[in-house]
């Protein structure tokens, strides 16, 4: 019988051990938002032109979208622990060679750098999680946790890049990682105990490697080009295409191979399945509301870098709520699905309540409320989502799938930024030429075509967001503890009769 992460015997550190992978977990996190708001300092200081700009964000989701798999692979192969703490010790030097950053091919340098390392940390860190708590309470607390700061770690980002931009500089939103990623990494050196057998010692599936990684880049590229230059643009087209392609072979080559790079049996399973596209799907509307937020209360309202950080802390606060205190008690008395269907649901309710803000509406009244509601309801499903990742998979595989859930976020994301760019330019541009005419006050007829823009969009993400609650509902079929279901979300049919009575 296969040995699965819950077979194993709990490790007497493994809190000690969640103090430093939530740790690592909140530096990956904040650094995907840090940099925004710094991103104009640094753009000034260093002469980086209008056109090139979008490189400082985009280097990084391509390095780390594109490399996810074969990160989340290589800590299957060397070792969760081993691989964990080289890509905090590679993330501390690129975010120290970023910080002191004297031109512009330096600091794309060390984006791309940053996100490489992130991809071999993240999949790592979710996966030491599965093979680390096995208990059914334990597993829900810890995954709790971790949910909390995967989810509302964005939002501190945009708070964090805020503070130091305006009391130090734009350099510290690189420097700030380094003590982050040292004090984490030698936490895990010393406490992290991974479970004995649980590495896959399979040869590395070069072939599948390359397609991934080509298809994932191409993937993700083409959403960034399609919110620079336009989704008819034939560079846009033709990186779809690519994307396309290389993806269908790389599904083909993993069908074929003896030990590929990505079992399809990770992403063909229905629950798991329905969990990496439900919360790719909730993150393209998460993403909507971090973009146009900022923007209307920057642009709009005219605050400053921090008070919009600030802000935001209604959605950290909900974030952590939701996972804690909802999420993590529910776990283990609500099938999944009636937990992240309700959530995704409240999300989409916090996300109709920004749809009514206007050039003057109240923070308090409208813009505060939704962004707790989108917070509580993201948090509540981001627990089980989280941990049904790597629900049922052979320890071997804890890795890759742990990578898959990482990638349909990243890649939510870049097509949340994308999409819904794109869709609330139309709608401004729209607005704009309907109102020109008679218009008494061009700054204000701006103003307004923009929150008209923004609200449009947002409505598309609660589409999304409920569209999202409807595949969680019907797809993620896992039972309450102890139920006969339970047993169904295991890989193979053996592990049936030890199947834990933990995700359901």
């Amino acid at each position: 019988m296969p040995r699965t992460a819950d077979h194993l015997t709990s490790d007497p550190g493994r809190w000690k051990a969640l103090v430093f992978i939530s740790l690592a977990q909140l530096m990956v996190v904040l650094d995907a938002t840090i940099v925004n708001i710094a991103l104009p300092s640094a753009q000034q200081t260093l002469d980086i032109s209008e056109a090139n700009k979008q490189w400082v964000i985009t280097a990084y989701a391509l390095a780390f979208g594109g490399l996810l798999l074969f990160g989340g692979r290589i800590s299957d192969l060397w070792g969760r622990k081993r691989t964990f703490v080289l890509g905090l010790s590679g993330f501390a030097l690129a975010s120290a060679l970023g910080g002191a950053a004297t031109s512009q091919a330096l600091l794309l340098s060390a984006r791309a750098a940053q996100g490489a390392f992130g991809a071999l940390l993240a999949p790592a860190a979710l996966s030491l999680l599965a093979v680390l708590f096995t208990d059914a309470k334990e597993r829900a607390k810890a995954f709790g946790i971790y949910g909390a700061i995967a989810g509302g770690g964005g939002a501190v980002g945009l708070l964090l890049g805020g503070v130091l931009t305006e009391y130090l500089n734009w350099r510290w939103t690189f420097f700030v990682n380094i003590p982050f990623a040292v004090i984490a990494a030698l936490g895990a050196y010393f406490v992290v105990r991974e479970p004995h057998g649980s590495r896959n010692r399979s040869p590395l599936d070069i072939p599948g490697v390359v397609l991934s990684t080509a298809g994932l880049v191409a993937l993700v590229y083409g959403f960034t080009r399609a919110e620079t230059h336009g989704w008819s643009d034939s560079s846009t087209i033709g990186l779809f295409a690519a994307s396309g392609v290389l993806l269908v072979a790389f599904a083909l080559v993993e069908s074929k191979v003896k030990a590929p790079l990505l079992p399809l049996r990770v992403i063909a399973h229905r629950t798991r399945g329905g969990i990496y596209l439900s919360l790719g799907l909730a993150i393209i509307g998460m993403f909507g509301v971090f973009l146009f937020m900022t923007y209307y209360l920057q642009v709009v309202r005219g605050y400053s870098a921090i008070r919009t950080g600030f802000a935001f802390l209604p959605m950290v606060l909900g974030f952590v709520v939701g996972s804690t205190q909802l999420g993590a008690r529910m776990a283990t008395r609500l099938p999944a699905r009636m937990i992240m269907a309700p959530g995704f649901a409240v999300a989409g309710i916090g996300l109709l309540l920004l749809t009514q803000l206007d050039i003057d509406s109240s923070y308090w009244a409208l813009a505060g409320p939704g962004l707790a509601l989108a917070g509580i309801g993201m948090g509540a499903a981001f627990m089980p989502a989280m941990s049904l990742a790597t629900y049922g998979v052979e320890t071997q595989d804890a890795g890759v799938a742990s990578a898959m859930v990482n990638t349909s976020q990243q890649v939510g994301g870049a097509i949340g930024t994308a999409l819904l760019n794109t869709v609330a330019a139309s709608a401004t541009t729209a607005y704009l030429a309907g109102h020109t005419a008679g218009a008494g006050n061009p700054k204000l007829l701006h103003a307004q075509g923009l929150v008209h823009g923004y609200a449009h969009a947002t409505w598309w993400a609660v589409g999304i967001e409920a569209l999202a609650a409807l595949i969680a509902l019907a797809s993620v079929n896992v039972g309450r503890p102890g139920s006969a279901t339970v047993a169904a979300g295991t890989d193979r049919d053996e592990d049936a009769a030890t199947a834990p009575a933990v995700m359901h």
